[in-house]
């Protein structure tokens, strides 16, 4: 039987990368890899992790402060706290805070299994600074 996850405000695994920070709360080991939760934040002027797609992997974003940009498809849109985005499998996205104010985005990754990935996206952030 899954086991109820609680975390408080800022708890989860993090991962600094440069001025970006992915805080994960939930990956394989908590749902059985059906999904994954996780938040990103961004300082001001952050680029993001690059336009990309996932071959069968769903995303959800919803804006938890801030105004982030993110791209869906070829078109950058700009959004605001509450605001919801859906990115079906096979969509370029990516995302970006280019406002002089932190911006946070909440990621649901479906199915799961998206944090495996962060160690080699870490190597990469270390390498390319800013």
């Amino acid at each position: 039987m899954a086991e109820t996850i609680i975390l408080r405000s800022g708890e989860g695994r993090s991962y600094d990368l440069g001025k970006m920070t992915a805080l994960f709360k939930a990956d394989e080991g908590e749902t059985g890899s059906r999904y994954c939760v996780s938040e990103w934040w961004m300082e001001p002027g952050t680029e993001g992790v690059g336009a990309h797609s996932h071959e069968a992997n769903d995303e959800v974003f919803y804006v938890l402060e801030g105004a982030p940009g993110i791209l869906i498809g070829e078109e950058w849109q700009q959004f605001g706290p509450g605001d919801f985005i859906r990115i079906p499998a096979t969509v370029t996205h990516d995302f970006r805070n280019r406002t002089d104010r932190r911006a946070g985005l909440l990621n649901f990754f479906i199915p799961g299994g998206f944090e495996s990935s962060m160690p080699a996206i870490v190597d990469w952030f270390d390498k390319n600074p800013d």
